[in-house]
Formats: structure tokens, sequence, C-alpha cells
């Protein structure tokens, strides 16, 4: 998936108004993820995402042991928004995310989180 179109389906899921609110969602749950994901699956994960997104990924240390509330405290406190918003948006990144990557890679992460985290994988309708 080219960038444009990751941003577009973010933008589209959430409703934001202009892309750099959609940008801005995906690179502060890109940052959370990569925080809590080990070195090398943020590495894999990275190489499958647009060039464009993958500094998200890989600027903050990895494999930080934190829960599902933590993961949205901190979206929350990147993106500026309130928890209730940064959990849907970060849901909408993240079901994005799996249709942008392989399905082997997405199931990969999922492995890796510990199950109170299969709820940022419902996306919110």
């Amino acid at each position: 998936m080219e960038y444009a179109a990751f941003i577009k389906q973010v933008q589209q899921r959430v409703g934001f108004d202009a892309p750099e609110e959609a940008e801005r969602a995906i690179q502060a749950t890109l940052e959370t993820l990569g925080e809590r994901l080990s070195p090398r699956e943020t590495r894999q994960l990275a190489a499958e995402l647009p060039k464009e997104l993958r500094a998200s990924l890989l600027q903050r240390p990895a494999q930080q042991l934190f829960n599902l509330e933590e993961f949205f405290n901190r979206v929350s406190a990147r993106e500026g928004v309130r928890w209730h918003q940064a959990a849907t948006h970060a849901r909408a990144v993240i079901a994005v995310v799996g249709e942008a990557v392989s399905s082997g890679e997405f199931a990969d992460v999922k492995t890796e989180l510990a199950p109170d985290y299969n709820a940022l994988f419902e996306e919110a309708t």
C-alpha cells in the first residue's frame, strides 16, 4: 500500500477532515506500537509499511511492557486527543496496518502482544 492510500484509508475510517489529522494519529499509534514490540518484530513490520511510516515505528526504545490502557494513554498524549478518541484512532490505524502488510506479519504482531491487546484489533463501527 502506498503512503497516500494509507493516509486516505485512516482519514476515511475515522472521518478526519484533513489528512494531517490522520498523519498525527498514524504517527502516535506507530510510535507507541514500536515501543511495545520487540526490536526484531518492529523491523519486520516496518519493512512492510510505506517507507514514510517506518521512522515512526523505529524511533523509540522497543519491547517495553505495558498494557492496552497504557497504549491508549500514550497515543492520546502523543496525538493530543482524549483517551477514547485515541482508542478509536489507534484501532483504525491498526486496521489499515493489517491491510497494508502480509497476513503472516500481522499475525506475528498480534502474537507478540498480550491478550488484553485483542481489543486493539477490534475496529469500532
